[in-house]
């Protein structure tokens, strides 16, 4: 009788063990956004991947096929809150890059804070803060949760992608600033000087200046379109857009450093500042959970660049494959294999070029915004006597003058009411939306939907005009997104590491889910404007 009793002892404290073990929380969360990446890349160049980068994430983490975005529109800055904060721009109000600010009278930038000051670098590319979020950020509830222990650290090439994911109280956040200055800086919302760290690693930036040729023989990218095509940019001093570009000899004739920022060597820099940060930072070495929010966002300058079918676009994701792989490797030598938690997600998708789809018989085109807005002033002096009536337009919005809807003894809902009117019989225009529509509304369709959760009653405009699918106001090469259709919407969304479930599922899942799933994994309360819900089935029991 001993040994059996003696077994179901050991049994006892081997699953008492393991039950601590499993209970413990990841010493580091890391968030990994890649700007611009549509859902299908991880398909589409899969055979192109090692093993150990976006393939080590979907075949032994949680692997959810079915995510969307679930507002208009889908752009870096409202794509980088929603995916933090739990909600949509109804809530965090970065309902844009920028919008028109009816209070000021004056258009401003999601992260634009003119109250801070630069460091690290003369001028206005420092002078941002998160301050235009009006909610918490998943990094923001466990830096309260664990008294200020965990540490927050937000990096990215663009500044809204390292601001608004590390929230309001991050220790810092960094971003790259280009032309002649080639180096990563911050605020002093954050810091008063830069650590010595950043200074060493900013001194040998330079040496990302290489020559681009595509990591496999060109020929072997049979997933991609032509190299010489007519739907690309490229780059000054080079007559067409194709393999090879020699970055040292272009760089004088398109800015310097900022010729870094649509090539895959950006995502390397970035990769090598994300590993000397957690280094010098300690990041991952205590009981105490920290967080690093990661944004590549050289895949969205190289896709505007070039358009979502280009061979640049295909050999940009096989480097960052690449670069993936360097990173779990480190994490795994440096905090433990079994001890981070990393999710890889997106912003926003992107359209391909309308130009491309026309010429193979797909309904697409482009729009004149600057036409439409005069189109719209011309039918307000002609309807009301006053085209000032129209206080200005912002992306798709159109602002009223209050001041003068009541000198001129108009009705707000009168005007918008022409103006729905007036705007669906425009040429390419889908769908129109007023104020009231979206204030009153109990629509439960997923369109309907998506604007109301996009729209911010003290930042959004009084009438907003939807474009048909694939017809954007762009030039005439190159991508861009920023529509509720579901090449912007949908997007990746791999879960990894400590706490997570080996699977997939093709269930509906939506970004604002992200931030309400790590909560659950750390034990701390949600951000402050979660509307997302936890996804159990990615959690380990």
């Amino acid at each position: 009788m001993k040994k059996p009793l003696l077994l179901l002892f050991i049994i006892f404290i081997s699953s008492f063990i393991n039950a601590q073990n499993n209970s413990e929380k990841p010493k580091l969360v890391i968030g990994v956004v890649v700007d611009q990446m549509r859902y299908e890349y991880l398909h589409r160049f899969e055979n192109h991947y090692s093993e150990n980068g976006f393939k080590r994430l979907m075949l032994e983490g949680f692997f959810a096929k079915n995510t969307h975005f679930s507002y208009i529109p889908t752009y870096t800055g409202p794509g980088h809150a929603s995916v933090y904060t739990g909600t949509t721009p109804a809530n965090h109000g970065i309902i844009a890059n920028g919008w028109y600010d009816k209070f000021k009278n004056e258009s401003v930038y999601c992260v634009q804070d003119d109250e801070v000051n630069s460091i690290g670098v003369n001028g206005k590319a420092g002078q941002m803060s998160p301050h235009r979020m009006l909610t918490t950020s998943i990094a923001d509830q466990n830096r309260l949760h664990t008294q200020f222990r965990g540490k927050t650290f937000g990096v990215s090439i663009k500044d809204r992608g390292a601001i608004l994911p590390a929230g309001h109280t991050a220790n810092a956040a960094y971003w790259f600033v280009g032309g002649n200055e080639g180096k990563f800086i911050t605020s002093d919302f954050y810091l008063d000087e830069l650590p010595k760290w950043v200074t060493k690693f900013n001194r040998k930036t330079k040496q990302y200046f290489k020559n681009w040729e595509t990591l496999h023989p060109i020929e072997n990218y049979i997933e991609s379109g032509s190299d010489l095509n007519d739907y690309e940019f490229g780059f000054k001093g080079k007559s067409s857009a194709t393999f090879p570009y020699n970055l040292k000899k272009l760089k004088s004739e398109n800015d310097n450093f900022d010729i870094l920022k649509p090539t895959p060597f950006a995502n390397t820099m970035l990769t090598d500042f994300a590993e000397k940060l957690i280094e010098n930072e300690n990041l991952g070495q205590d009981s105490d959970t920290d967080f690093l929010t990661l944004s590549y966002s050289s895949t969205d300058y190289a896709g505007h660049n070039f358009g979502v079918n280009a061979k640049e676009i295909q050999d940009m994701y096989i480097r960052l494959d690449q670069n993936i792989a360097d990173l779990l490797n480190y994490l795994d030598e440096n905090v433990g294999k079994n001890n981070y938690t990393l999710f890889l997600t997106s912003d926003h998708g992107a359209v391909h070029v309308p130009n491309y789809l026309k010429g193979k018989k797909i309904p697409a085109g482009y729009f004149e915004t600057e036409k439409l807005q005069n189109a719209v002033k011309d039918f307000v002096e002609d309807q009301y006597k006053s085209s000032k009536l129209i206080e200005g337009f912002s992306g798709q919005h159109i602002f009223f003058d209050y001041d003068e809807l009541e000198d001129h003894d108009v009705e707000a809902d009168d005007l918008q009411e022409a103006l729905y009117y007036f705007l669906l019989q425009y040429d390419k225009i889908d769908r129109v939306y007023t104020r009231d529509m979206i204030e009153n509304s109990s629509s439960s369709t997923a369109f309907s939907r998506n604007v109301a959760n996009g729209f911010h009653p003290k930042r959004s405009g009084d009438v907003i005009y939807i474009l048909e699918p694939a017809v954007i106001s762009y030039p005439p090469k190159g991508s861009t997104h920023g529509s509720y259709m579901s090449y912007d919407t949908q997007a990746p969304l791999l879960f990894y590491g400590h706490g997570i479930k080996k699977g997939q599922s093709y269930q509906s899942y939506y970004i604002k889910d992200i931030a309400p799933t790590l909560a659950a994994l750390l034990g701390i309360a949600q951000p402050n404007g979660t509307t997302g819900k936890v996804i159990g089935e990615a959690l380990k029991k």
